[in-house]
């Protein structure tokens, strides 16, 4: 689509009727509010409408949509390929709309279409209360819900979208719709990882879930040792309760207490164990991995927040990333993946990861479109540097670990782990007859294919 400007005439309309604030390329805020995490990502949008309201967004998208603009819908704005803007179109801002609201009793949380995982995590803390979130305090639950939702519990408590309960939304045409298993059972039934092809959610309730203590285990190797902790991590993981997660994380070693200060801007192998229970249930669980050669331990119970804010980065980073589900991990693809970490770039803040699943993932019942979800471990290179220098080998780096990892890998990956590769790619990951399902329900609900900026699903009756 051709980059547009809105007509002053139109803006000045715009403005009147909003609660929150429209900003173009002209006013001070604009060069920030424009900004995604992405810091590879450099787009102008035509106008920026910064919502407080659901009805901020209803006069939104009727603007967007009168005077032929692209729409982009921002949440926390973590897409690695920055989906979350567009050149010249309109971006729907929702970080204004944070709001949660928690209800103890019946375990759920509501929470507004901007809200982050800090927003959320740290809402329900005092309730020891909790559900899966991403493994990063600025990712935005709506999105992350939407697209499925894989973190640190979700080995205990199922995907993210294992645990929404309902969606207000503002659909394509301006109107709003409530869902959940009784209203709109289609359409909700496709907001569990179709992502955000249905309309923009300015409200999600979740289900919570008792979490009195979370603890962790992160023990330190180095490279050369770094084989044999895979291989005993695998096993261990292969036999752990519902209640324990984490990764193995290969990763430059940072000025931090846990970390010794020789493997100090140096690449490191982390064995990560999380628990949802206490510190002594997390050191028993562990008790295999405290044999290996290592060079630190670190047993400590924390926040569940706390946790959530660990692999934090700041934003303006550049970043590329994707995933391979694995099919299994055998000794053959353990040793493929620790000789991939040779070329981790180093010094840098790029991670190469392998996440256990399993757990409540694999039982949850297998009628949503995330057929991903049974694979018992996914591989995530996720790539972030500065320079844009790297920009090339960065990149080179995450498709080799993608190449190389194929061989054990399922067609079907986490949409929300991985940029554009490809309508194959996505039809896969839904599954192909769940892929044709979503296309009806697109084409009830965005016939014209407004919501477009995401991993798309074409309304059924478009040409493919």
């Amino acid at each position: 689509m051709a980059p547009r400007i809105l007509p002053q005439a139109a803006l000045t309309g715009l403005r009147t009727r909003l609660t929150g604030t429209a900003l173009v390329p002209a006013d001070p805020g604009y060069d920030e509010a424009r900004t995604v995490f992405n810091g590879m990502i450099d787009r102008r949008p035509a106008v920026v409408v910064q919502c407080e309201t659901p009805d901020d967004v209803v006069h939104a998208l009727r603007t967007a949509r009168e005077h032929g603009l692209e729409i982009a819908v921002r949440g926390g704005g973590h897409s690695v390929d920055g989906l979350a803007t567009t050149d010249g179109g309109l971006v729907v801002d929702l970080r204004r709309m944070h709001s949660v609201r928690v209800d103890p009793e019946r375990r759920t949380a509501t929470v507004g279409g901007g809200a982050t995982f800090a927003h959320l995590d740290r809402a329900t803390e005092p309730y020891g209360l909790a559900t899966t979130g991403g493994r990063a305090s600025t990712i935005g639950v709506g999105g992350f819900t939407l697209g499925g939702g894989s973190g640190w519990l979700e080995r205990t408590y199922g995907l993210g979208c294992d645990n929404l309960l309902a969606a207000d939304l503002v659909l394509a045409g301006g109107t709003t719709a409530h869902t959940d298993a009784d209203h709109e059972p289609e359409l909700f039934w496709a907001l569990h990882g179709g992502g955000g092809n249905f309309g923009v959610a300015t409200s999600l309730t979740l289900r919570l879930h008792p979490l009195p203590a979370m603890s962790v285990v992160l023990l330190m190797t180095e490279p050369e040792d770094s084989l044999d902790a895979l291989l005993a991590y695998r096993d261990l993981m292969a036999e752990a309760p519902d209640e324990a997660g984490g990764a193995v994380i290969y990763l430059t070693g940072a000025p931090e207490a846990f970390v010794p200060e020789p493997l100090v801007g140096r690449m490191v192998c982390a064995l990560l164990v999380t628990y949802a229970g206490t510190e002594a249930q997390a050191r028993a669980t562990a008790a295999p991995l405290f044999g290996l050669r290592h060079a630190s331990e670190t047993v400590a119970r924390l926040p569940y927040a706390d946790l959530q804010c660990m692999l934090d980065d700041p934003p303006g980073l550049r970043n590329h990333w994707s995933a391979e589900y694995l099919t299994g991990l055998p000794d053959d693809a353990a040793s493929v993946f620790r000789t991939l970490a040779d070329s981790l770039p180093v010094p840098s803040g790029s991670r190469h990861i392998l996440f256990p699943m399993g757990g409540a993932v694999d039982r949850a019942p297998d009628d949503l479109p995330v057929p991903w979800r049974h694979a018992p471990w996914a591989v995530h290179p996720f790539g972030v540097w500065e320079n844009p220098i790297d920009d090339g080998p960065g990149r080179g780096w995450v498709r080799g670990v993608r190449a190389a990892m194929r061989p054990w890998a399922l067609d079907a990956v986490h949409l929300d782990f991985i940029g554009s590769e490809g309508e194959e790619r996505v039809i896969a990951s839904y599954g192909a007859d769940n892929y044709r399902r979503l296309a009806r329900v697109k084409a009830a609900y965005d016939p014209d294919n407004l919501f477009h900026l995401n991993h798309n699903i074409r309304p059924a009756h478009s040409p493919v």
